[in-house]
């Protein structure tokens, strides 16, 4: 159900022949990198976390270099970072581990995207299955995520 949910919320915006499936698991940032042919940084990864103090989930899409640097995160939401656990993530986000993307979400998740992105031209999020991807210029990620903010909140990537 998870790619079917991206598939028509892109169809919205006539970019679902987009998606890049792959015969191969892109699970993991290494994964997607092989199958999509292209540095590891330049995949983009979502990563769920839970706000306690706002009782709330939260997508952040980082560079695949990144690295939650906790200070930052708890310097911008004014609490730690919490991931969500992996039996949580699909019941919450709208999508299994691997596949989790800003796309075709369940309401009321903001989404945040990460400085760490915005020194490339296109990066690759998954489309909420662990063997897909899409190519999107940063504005198209902008556009497409509706996203809340940009944050600052990564390390390692500089």
């Amino acid at each position: 159900m998870s790619v079917e949910s991206v598939k028509e919320y892109f169809s919205h915006y006539g970019i679902a022949d987009r998606i890049q499936e792959f015969p191969v698991s892109s699970a993991t940032v290494e994964l997607a990198a092989q199958a999509l042919n292209c540095a590891p940084e330049r995949i983009a990864k979502t990563l769920s976390f839970k706000l306690k103090k706002a009782d709330k989930s939260i997508l952040i899409v980082t560079a695949g270099d990144a690295k939650i640097d906790n200070p930052k995160f708890k310097a911008f939401f004014s609490e730690r970072a919490l991931m969500l656990k992996a039996d949580e993530v699909e019941a919450t986000i709208g999508h299994p581990v691997g596949g989790v993307c800003p796309f075709g979400i369940h309401a009321g998740i903001p989404v945040y995207l990460d400085e760490s992105l915005k020194r490339f031209e296109t990066v690759y999020p998954a489309c909420g299955a662990p063997n897909n991807a899409i190519e999107l210029t940063i504005p198209e990620l902008e556009q497409y995520t509706q996203f809340k903010e940009w944050v600052d909140v990564c390390k390692n990537w500089e």
